[in-house]
């Protein structure tokens, strides 16, 4: 159209339903003869050139880099460390392509959330751009050091921005490494992410960072037992006012796109965090009782030269898979087993030697030194492989994972920081709740 991208325009368009006009942002087209806009709800829509009746520039810039604005902030609030790693939390409209991309600048969060500073004396650690499904253990390390780095420097809480997509992967690898053997990190650690970008109208970012701060800097001291070494803060429902506060070891996406995707697996909403205008308070689900455990000053890391493998127990797995795992020395297989936690290893109708092959192929795998760890893919209940006989075979097979309540995600990062620790049981530690993620009882 001749017109430099980010120009605002109103455009007057031809439609089956008559003239519509639409205005916003002018961004590069989506293909040639088409126009795409920017509307200001935040949604892009583009159309054909020829359908254009009218065009009217509105106001003409150019992408600009200009310094940040430095925001004012009060010394005697709490000291808070973000942590920047980026996800759609962290992201924003590139107004070349009109894709929202992960490159929102720290100082970034402080302008476009100006309430933050009202809760408390903020820093800013940026640690990385990326999107969660990036993430890999040696990221959960420098996410680790760099908690260690700001316990140090005297913050009180340390919130890390995250993408949703993996955050409970990540949250659950922060707490077994505070928390894992047996202490509490010295202050609390809340992760946070987004839905929806913060160039949407129905962007949940402001709030759940708001809420997010808001812990770090007021909840309650790290118990341990109750899963709470790492939390994970984000909306309780579609509405806005009101956050949930979710244990770091028992909480899982269960939605691509809603804004309450955040839901607790075999544990329980830890807290809520009401949000009216610029007061915050803090609601507990049960009394938040007081913690023996010993302050950890002193982390532990995963070691980023394991590898495992995540398999799904259905009508299509092959042992050659399992032979191939072996052959690669990897160090644990992570099971998603169907039911109560089964692999298809018999063959009662002669007919699926396979099944069989299956059996054999886990046997020598675990006699060569592998771990096998069975959990579930209902996602919620727990593992127990005493009801039937086949569960009682795999026993004898060498699977682990019974009677654990562990959330699977958390239990394959489990998994990975039992075998990072050096001349310990990894069986013992596997059935044991190590901070609060395999809860002996689930109340319902």
């Amino acid at each position: 159209m001749g017109d430099e991208p980010q120009s605002k325009v109103r455009f007057t368009v031809k439609t089956w339903a008559g003239e519509v006009e639409h205005e916003g942002f002018l961004l590069h087209p989506i293909k040639e003869g088409y126009v795409t806009l920017k509307l200001e709800n935040g949604y892009n829509i583009s159309f054909k050139e020829d359908a254009i009746v009218k065009k009217i520039v509105l106001e003409s810039k150019t992408i600009s880099n200009s310094e940040q604005k430095n925001i004012s902030q009060n010394s005697n609030l709490p000291q808070i460390t973000i942590i920047h790693t980026g996800g759609t939390i962290a992201s924003k409209v590139d107004y070349t392509t009109g894709a929202v991309i992960a490159r929102l600048e720290p100082d970034e969060l402080l302008e476009a959330n100006p309430e933050l500073a009202k809760q408390a004396c903020i820093s800013v650690i940026k640690l990385g751009n990326m999107w969660s499904d990036d993430m890999r253990p040696q990221h959960w390390n420098s996410i680790i050091s760099a908690c260690e780095d700001a316990f140090n420097s005297g913050s009180v809480g340390v919130v890390i921005c995250h993408g949703t997509d993996s955050m409970h992967f990540s949250s659950s690898a922060i707490a077994f490494a505070w928390s894992g053997n047996g202490g509490v990190p010295p202050g609390r650690i809340a992760f946070t992410g987004s839905q929806r970008s913060s160039d949407r109208g129905s962007s949940d970012s402001s709030e759940n960072l708001l809420a997010a701060v808001h812990w770090a800097a007021y909840g309650p001291k790290v118990n341990g037992d109750i899963g709470d070494s790492t939390v994970v803060v984000m909306h309780e429902t579609t509405e806005d006012g009101v956050c949930g506060v979710f244990s770091g070891v028992g909480v899982r996406k269960m939605h691509t796109s809603k804004r309450d995707a955040f839901k607790p697996i075999n544990s329980n909403q830890l807290a809520k965090i009401i949000i009216e205008r610029e007061k915050l308070n803090i609601e507990f689900e049960a009394n938040w009782s007081a913690s023996n455990r010993p302050i950890n000053n002193k982390p532990t890391l995963f070691n980023c030269d394991l590898k495992f493998n995540h398999i799904v127990s259905n009508a299509h797995l092959q042992p050659e898979i399992i032979d191939f795992l072996n052959q690669q020395n990897y160090a644990g297989i992570i099971v998603h087993g169907t039911g109560l936690g089964h692999l298809p290893i018999e063959d009662p109708l002669n007919n699926a030697p396979e099944n069989i092959e299956v059996s054999k192929a886990i046997e020598n795998y675990i006699n060569s030194g592998g771990v096998v760890l069975m959990v579930g893919q209902c996602i919620n209940g727990p593992i127990n492989m005493d009801v039937y006989s086949k569960g009682r075979m795999q026993q004898k097979l060498g699977i682990l994972g019974h009677s654990s309540t562990t959330p699977p995600d958390t239990a394959a990062v489990k998994l990975h920081w039992a075998l990072s620790q050096e001349g310990t049981d990894v069986e013992a530690m596997l059935s044991s709740n190590l901070c609060g993620e395999n809860q002996p009882r689930l109340n319902y």
